[in-house]
């Protein structure tokens, strides 16, 4: 069992910055951040492996960055220009697969979610 540990939300205007980090219990290859708005679907926001290969969805790419250092076992998502529609419950997910390939489904381990709201 790993366990994940997210802090860093928050509220923030329009075009502000906010930094989220999730603290893994031991070390693990495939990490993401999943986000929920209210009354929506779950959906994947970024990936990274062990080794440094990142994945964004369409709506971030080139506004959020994910990073993690493996010898803190910490994962990081620096959200720039936030916009209204960033709102939602930010989760922290994890796999043993070296591929962050697949939706949530795959994902065995969860954080608890930070709370993100961003507004106009």
């Amino acid at each position: 069992q790993v366990r994940l540990v997210e802090s860093g939300g928050g509220s923030v205007q329009a075009g502000g910055s906010l930094r989220l980090s999730c603290v893994a219990s031991a070390g693990i290859y495939c990490m993401a951040w999943f986000r929920q708005a209210p009354g929506k679907e779950r959906e994947g926001v970024a990936t990274i492996t062990s080794g440094g290969s990142t994945g964004y969805t369409d709506s971030v790419k080139g506004r959020f960055t994910i990073s993690r250092d493996n010898a803190k076992r910490t994962l990081y998502l620096q959200m720039n220009s936030l916009k209204p529609e960033d709102t939602g419950i930010y989760y922290c997910a994890a796999r043993w697969d070296v591929s962050c390939s697949g939706g949530v489904d795959l994902y065995n381990f969860w954080g608890q979610g930070t709370q993100v709201t961003v507004s106009s």
